[in-house]
């Protein structure tokens, strides 16, 4: 079967959700521009939405035709050429409705899982749950008569497990998006030793198409992006833990959300991360991965008590951003939570004091925004952790300590095989999490 056959019939599992939409939406304009092909004139391409909530699907569409219009408008050129038969599309404005009218009718939203029965490749991007996982893929398997392929959109779930427990012998592979997958251009892919080569070959060519980075992994839970973000994330937990001794929990928390953010020049702070993944999502993703780190206890008693209290995190339908650790104000954290008295405090009620507290930025300091537009950020950053190096202060010596454990985790998903090099781990991080300089260097030595 070619690669255009094989994307005639293809089924999105959680479509309604961000991952989901995202997979979704990428694969109905490839599917689209394949029909467009004078080859596959006449051809049907057929890609199924499938997800439980009717709500959801609802809002899918109108995110689907919102997205196509960004798409077309940004390439009416070729959409010219591709509709040069059709006498009756003058205007881009109606070569654009048009592809965007295209890409719809490719698209079947609904709610009958028996649906994906016909189709010859599964995207799947339901909850991080293996169970689910299993039970949903072996009943397509049992009733699909085309032997399909299942990618999974996994972040942590061992592929092997999924592969030997839903019994699909070769034809499951990890295929991680990052969120959103629309805008993200990182894919980590994810194989056993009993992956189809082919399939693998097909996920090169359908990345390539979509013009995604590829960073392999092996199949070990979490992968590189969750296994060093997971323990990027602890560490920022136990730092905050320590302080508090000291301080109080929320000025705690501010103050290593500022260390993470401004001295070590990230896009935020570990802990709006953490709420921009949810508390619930990184505390299931940590208990998919600690039975298979026996060296290592990858729990935190303050993840449990946040979720105790109902205190999650994540994301509205629309993107924005649900209080966590942090209180959100039109996207900006305005508050962290405080688990005694069990309301938010006020930035503005301590966060000068704070400041003082942390001491000042290095000579030579960027803010990220800056930093990633910079050429020479190899040279610039060398100046910056020397300068940090030779200061007497709490921010400089947390950002010292916080950037040595993260070279340590990325030295270690190497050492663990995880990754194959020390590029793969720095790509992950600088592509998926736009880090502005990779975990593994030489500035914290």
């Amino acid at each position: 079967m070619t690669y255009d056959e094989k994307l005639q019939n293809v089924s999105v599992l959680g479509a309604a959700g961000k991952m989901g939409s995202g997979i979704l939406l990428l694969t109905a304009v490839e599917m689209t521009n394949l029909g467009l092909k004078p080859e596959n004139k006449g051809k049907t391409f057929v890609l199924n939405a499938i997800d439980l909530s009717d709500e959801g699907l609802a809002g899918l569409m109108p995110y689907i035709k919102a997205q196509v219009r960004k798409i077309a408008e940004k390439q009416t050129v070729w959409l010219r050429e591709m509709y040069e038969d059709r006498a009756d599309l003058i205007q881009n404005s109606e070569i654009i409705d048009q592809y965007i009218f295209d890409v719809l009718h490719v698209i079947r939203p609904t709610t009958a899982m028996e649906v994906a029965y016909r189709s010859h490749l599964i995207f799947e991007a339901v909850s991080e749950n293996p169970d689910l996982k299993v039970k949903i893929l072996a009943q397509i398997d049992q009733n699909n008569p085309n032997a399909p392929w299942y990618f999974t959109n996994t972040s942590s779930v061992p592929i092997q497990l999924i592969e030997e427990k839903a019994n699909l012998k070769g034809r499951v592979l990890g295929f991680h998006f990052y969120n959103p997958p629309a805008v993200q251009k990182l894919v980590e892919l994810i194989t056993t030793k009993n992956t189809d080569s082919v399939m693998v070959d097909f996920a090169y060519a359908y990345s390539k198409h979509l013009k995604k980075i590829i960073v392999p992994a092996n199949d070990i839970a979490g992968f590189i992006g969750n296994g060093h973000f997971m323990r990027d994330g602890l560490h920022g937990i136990n730092e905050a833990v320590a302080l508090s001794k000291m301080y109080t929990w929320p000025k705690a928390v501010y103050m290593i959300n500022k260390v993470t953010q401004d001295y070590l020049v990230r896009p935020m702070g570990i802990f709006q991360l953490m709420d921009y993944v949810g508390i619930d999502v990184m505390k299931f993703i940590l208990n998919v991965m600690n039975p298979y780190m026996p060296d290592e206890d990858l729990h935190s008693d303050i993840l449990d008590q946040f979720m105790a209290l109902d205190i999650k995190g994540g994301q509205m339908s629309s993107g924005a951003q649900k209080d966590g650790f942090l209180k959100y104000e039109k996207g900006k954290a305005v508050a962290a939570y405080d688990p005694e008295l069990k309301t938010y405090v006020n930035f503005a009620d301590f966060a000068e004091q704070c400041d003082e507290t942390l001491g000042d930025l290095p000579e030579g300091h960027l803010p990220w925004k800056v930093a990633i537009r910079k050429k020479n950020k190899e040279e610039l950053f060398s100046a910056f952790f020397a300068n940090m190096k030779k200061m007497d202060e709490l921010g400089t010596e947390l950002a010292m300590k916080y950037g040595a454990r993260s070279n340590a985790i990325g030295k270690k998903l190497v050492a663990d095989g995880v990754a194959a090099n020390d590029n793969d781990v720095n790509t992950v991080m600088l592509t998926g999490f736009f880090h502005a300089f990779g975990p593994i260097n030489n500035y914290f030595d």
